[in-house]
């Protein structure tokens, strides 16, 4: 008999509807409560979980059904994170899978790292790109040495524009981090994955060049970016680039990574989520694909098809890569293993954002420091 794991949720908008409709596929998940102050989210989680009880708060939810959840799943907007974070920390042990970014400010990671490396059960930062079939098999050859020693990294994310959330919070920096914290922390994080190493140096240029422009919310212009090119510079020599378009939603595959090594290069592109594809117009949805080429040019090149269960296409927008986060989560939960996506990476990869947002500003490089970053005189 499969062991039950029983949840609760703080949040659940459109991402957290996702997490649902993937646990809804793991036997043994039981969603118990959900903390959702929205009408229209909770009418949609409702019909996604049906047993939960709505409950009005996080101090209610932990008041009152501490016996009943062992996981909470945190997918409430970026600013809250980091106080309900520490919320959580002081009142409860229950293990969490909280949503990337885990903060949207700089004072807030020493807090996190002090207050969270306590926590007696497991805490995971939802870093779902690391599960993407296609990007879980690229690591895993770039890590086996198919490449040769690692030197150089590209990632290319041209997708749509930010989508409508609750009282369009994500539509000003203040509330979400900056787009290079709120979308961009999860090429951060793979960054880091794959050259196995911590950022030094980031310099970054970006801008606000086509979305949302005509936009107000109280009176407000939204100031998030829509593109961005970032530089990042490794400890152990190598270096790796980001460059973000949101306005590029017809593009055939979302995301390109391209790792090179001294021996071969390895390729890989992923399609973006099935519900945008528009099939009557752009033609059957593509397939993820890998693609490893040698130097020496005397093999032909191998390229490899990823397909991920229609399934699991079907219940999010990452590619199946909510699912399989959960399925790990789980075990990690159930073993009481240590969560492979651990708190310091989810600081990490917000520093770098953090970082590249404010190279943007002040049209400086940052050195990555101990307590965050600092200007290069």
């Amino acid at each position: 008999m499969t062991e039950a794991l029983r949840y609760g949720f703080l949040g659940c908008g459109m991402m957290g509807q996702e997490h649902l409709r993937n646990l809804h596929l793991i036997p043994g998940s039981e969603v118990v409560a959900i903390v959702e102050t929205d009408d229209e989210m909770w009418q949609k989680a409702s019909v996604l979980a049906p047993k939960a009880e709505r409950v009005a708060s996080l101090e209610a939810l932990l008041d009152g059904y501490a016996d009943q959840i062992d996981a909470l799943i945190i997918t409430t907007p970026n600013y809250q994170h980091a106080e309900q974070l520490q919320y959580i920390a002081a009142n409860s042990s229950v293990s969490i899978l909280t949503e990337k970014p885990i903060c949207t400010e700089l004072h807030q990671v020493k807090i996190l790292q002090n207050v969270l490396e306590k926590h007696p059960a497991p805490v995971w930062v939802g870093m779902e790109y690391r599960y993407m079939p296609p990007i879980a098999e690229l690591l895993s050859r770039c890590h086996a040495g198919d490449l040769g020693a690692l030197k150089l990294l590209a990632i290319r994310e041209h997708r749509f524009p930010f989508l409508t959330k609750v009282g369009d919070w994500n539509r000003f920096n203040k509330n979400t981090g900056g787009t290079l914290v709120e979308k961009c922390c999860h090429f951060f994080d793979l960054m880091r994955l794959i050259v196995q190493s911590d950022a030094t140096r980031v310099y970054a240029s970006g801008g606000v060049d086509v979305n949302h422009r005509d936009e107000k919310y109280g009176g407000q212009t939204p100031d998030i970016l829509d593109n961005a090119l970032v530089i990042v510079d490794f400890e152990n020599g190598k270096r790796a680039m980001l460059e973000l378009c949101m306005f590029a939603e017809g593009s055939r595959f979302q995301e390109q990574i391209s790792v090179v090594g001294d021996k071969a290069k390895l390729e890989c592109s992923v399609p973006g989520p099935t519900r945008f594809w528009q099939q009557e117009f752009q033609g059957e949805a593509p397939t993820a694909e890998l693609l490893l080429s040698w130097r020496d040019g005397h093999r032909v090149p191998e390229q490899l098809s990823v397909s991920v269960d229609p399934e699991l296409l079907e219940a999010g927008d990452h590619n199946g890569s909510t699912y399989y986060q959960h399925v790990k989560f789980r075990d990690a939960v159930l073993s009481g293993k240590s969560p492979e996506v651990s708190v310091m990476d989810g600081l990490k990869a917000v520093v770098i954002g953090m970082a590249a947002q404010e190279s943007i500003t002040t049209g400086k490089a940052m050195t990555i420091t101990e307590s965050g970053y600092s200007f290069e005189s």
